[in-house]
């Protein structure tokens, strides 16, 4: 995947550096013949999920923490996060949760029911899985690493509470819910008689509160498009991130994101606009627009 007579419109030149590696990467992994493996026993965000979300074979421990928060920092969940939330449970109800909350997935049961996990490994286990990988005879890969993995592998041993919450997720994030009709529901369900419903209606509206309003829109409108459309493939998907990426990354909230998340950490950022009825359709449009410097496959 290359680019082609990228004028910049303004985009300074790393990002599109970048934005074309990070993505390209992205796909190669997808598509790669041999397989993937990937352990994640940690933190795992943003790019992390990137690097592991799009291999076959995807290890978490009870140690892993997995989240897309960048609509907090005024960006977006790129990564071809949109291919991984389409085909999670209630028609990618759960993914559009995870990119607009910018919730954290921290039990075993959850990553493996939202799919982005495919096996769990305890995490003392780890070190036997890769020795017992180097050690085995690759000729027939793809069944050495499933042997290996059921081995090494376990259970969870708590059950997916998004598995218990799905009729919620899926009635507040639905692909015909608009962001505000989203914060709506939310707002009705932090009241439920039920407390782990109110609890996770109530961290979802704080993480939502935390971003950029211009983001949300800008992931409900890709998110969206993504279910909306099950014949894409990731090379479409990241064609669509890669206009995203470089108009968003030159915004005020970009800059202003990282200046309160990340330099200054007073967590108090200025979004340009304020309020999500402030944003304006047209500028939302235009993020998906042909550049010159496309991304070609």
């Amino acid at each position: 995947m290359t680019t082609t007579g990228c004028k910049l419109f303004g985009m300074h030149k790393l990002a599109v550096k970048v934005f074309s590696a990070e993505y390209s990467l992205i796909c190669t992994i997808a598509r790669y013949q041999k397989p993937y493996i990937s352990l994640m026993d940690g933190i795992t965000m943003g790019f992390g999920i990137g690097l592991s979300g799009h291999g076959k074979y995807r290890v978490i421990t009870e140690r892993t923490v997995l989240a897309m928060p960048e609509n907090g920092i005024g960006l977006f969940p790129d990564v071809g996060f949109a291919y991984i939330a389409a085909r999670t449970p209630a028609n990618g109800a759960v993914g559009t949760y995870l990119g607009l909350s910018g919730a954290r997935v921290n039990e075993p049961a959850d990553a493996l029911f939202v799919g982005l996990g495919t096996h769990f490994v305890p995490s003392e286990n780890l070190s036997s899985l890769k020795e017992s990988l180097l050690a085995k005879d690759l000729s027939n890969a793809s069944e050495a690493v499933e042997d290996a993995l059921k081995v090494f592998g376990g259970k969870p041993e708590a059950p997916a509470q998004l598995k218990t919450l799905l009729p919620r997720i899926s009635s507040a994030f639905g692909p015909d819910k608009s962001v505000s009709e989203s914060i709506k529901a939310l707002e009705k369900e932090q009241h439920s008689s039920d407390a782990k419903v109110a609890g996770w209606a109530k961290a979802a509206l704080a993480g939502i509160q935390k971003a950029a309003p211009f983001s949300l829109e800008a992931t409900h409108k890709h998110f969206s498009s993504v279910v909306l459309n099950p014949s894409a493939q990731i090379e479409d998907v990241m064609k669509a991130e890669y206009r995203m990426a470089l108009r968003i990354a030159v915004r005020d909230d970009f800059f202003e994101g990282v200046r309160a998340v990340l330099v200054d950490k007073d967590q108090k950022p200025k979004w340009q606009p304020a309020q999500l009825e402030s944003v304006r359709a047209e500028e939302i449009e235009f993020l998906f627009r042909t550049l010159d410097c496309d991304l070609i496959v």
